[in-house]
C-alpha cells in the first residue's frame, strides 16, 4: 500500500513530510488553493528527504509548458487531472521519461473503463463534481470502483481521512491512497493529522 499526501506548499509541511515520510507527495500547479509556484516546488523539493517522490498535478496544460515545469520544480512524476486523451498521453511520452498518472472521476464504471485504456502508468481514482476536477472533498463511489475490474494500478482518492481511510482501503483495496484535505486544518497541512493518518496507514504499507 502506498501514500501520497498532496497540495503540498509550505516549508512546514515538507518539515511534517520528512518527519512522517509517506511515498509521494504532491504539488499542485493547476489553479487552486493549493497551486504552488515551479519556483516554490523546486525549492520544497530539494528539502525533501531522499525515497519520498513528488507528483506535479496538471489540469488541461499544454505538453511543452507540463515539460517545462516538471524540469523546472524537479518533480518525479506527472499527475493529470484534467480532460488529456490518449493522444495527449502518448505525446506526452515522447517528450518526457517520467511515470504518468491520470485522475478520473468517477461516475460510472465507463469512466474507468475509458481511463484504462489511455496508457498512463497509474490511475487516480477521484470523485465526481461538475466543473471541478479535483479538491472537493467529497468521497469517491467505492462501490463503483469495488465492481469494476481495473487493469492499471490505481490510488483511490477523494474525501478520505482517519475516519474512513481503514474502510476505504478493506472495501476497495487499492494500489494507493491519496489524502489532501483530510490532513489539513482550515486549509492548512496539519501535523497531528498526518501523523494520525501514517500511524493509521503504516501496518497497511509495511505488511509483507
Amino acid at each position: 500500500m502506498k501514500i501520497k499526501l498532496c497540495g503540498i506548499k509550505r516549508t512546514e509541511d515538507i518539515e511534517y513530510i520528512n518527519e512522517f515520510r509517506p511515498d509521494y507527495i504532491g504539488f499542485i500547479f493547476a489553479p487552486s488553493a493549493r497551486q504552488i509556484t515551479p519556483e516554490h516546488a523546486a525549492i520544497l523539493h530539494k528539502n525533501l528527504s531522499i525515497g519520498i517522490k513528488s507528483v506535479g498535478i496538471f489540469v488541461n496544460e499544454p505538453i511543452d509548458s507540463v515539460v517545462r515545469v516538471t524540469e523546472i520544480s524537479g518533480t518525479d512524476v506527472i499527475q493529470l487531472h484534467g480532460d488529456e486523451d490518449k493522444e495527449y498521453i502518448d505525446k506526452l511520452k515522447k517528450n518526457t521519461n517520467k511515470k504518468i498518472w491520470k485522475a478520473v472521476r468517477v461516475q460510472s464504471p465507463d469512466d474507468i473503463y475509458s481511463a484504462d485504456r489511455l496508457g498512463a502508468d497509474f490511475l487516480l481514482i477521484d470523485s465526481f463534481k461538475d466543473s471541478q476536477y479535483g479538491g472537493t472533498g467529497k468521497t469517491a463511489d467505492w462501490n463503483v470502483i469495488k465492481h469494476t475490474i481495473i487493469y492499471t494500478p490505481f490510488f483511490l482518492a477523494g474525501g478520505i481521512n482517519t475516519g474512513n481511510i481503514v474502510e476505504a482501503i478493506s472495501y476497495v483495496d487499492p494500489y494507493g491512497i491519496d489524502i489532501s484535505g483530510g490532513i489539513e486544518t482550515n486549509g492548512i497541512k496539519d501535523r497531528e493529522k498526518i501523523k494520525k493518518i501514517m500511524n493509521i496507514i503504516n501496518p497497511y504499507r509495511f505488511d509483507s
